[in-house]
């Protein structure tokens, strides 16, 4: 399906991957592409930047289907978040977060 929000996504937006039921990290969305499939099935193409960014982890449900997320609600990036911990691990990073020290 087609986000019916796409012209407001492309110039800047973001696709959020939901991972282990945390927000974990994002990927700019390049263009979002409708076309209609062998069986007339509307559907949309999803033109990522291929450069993954971490954010700040946040629990949040997994779901399917468009979920928008307004920029003061975001996440922010994991580097202007907590400095140098995009380098760490990912186990330790939980465990960091799980003691309240991430």
């Amino acid at each position: 399906m087609t986000p019916k929000r796409a012209d407001e996504l492309v110039p800047g937006g973001s696709l959020y991957w939901v991972i282990r039921g945390e927000l974990t990290c994002r990927q700019r969305l390049r263009a979002v592409e409708p076309f209609v499939d062998g069986e007339g099935i509307g559907r949309c193409r999803l033109v990522l930047d291929p450069k993954v960014v971490l954010v700040e982890p946040r629990p949040y449900r997994a779901f399917q289907g468009w979920r928008y997320l307004e920029a003061k609600d975001a996440p922010r990036d994991l580097a202007a978040a907590a400095p140098g911990a995009a380098k760490m691990p990912e186990t330790l990073r939980r465990e960091l977060r799980g003691l309240g020290l991430l």
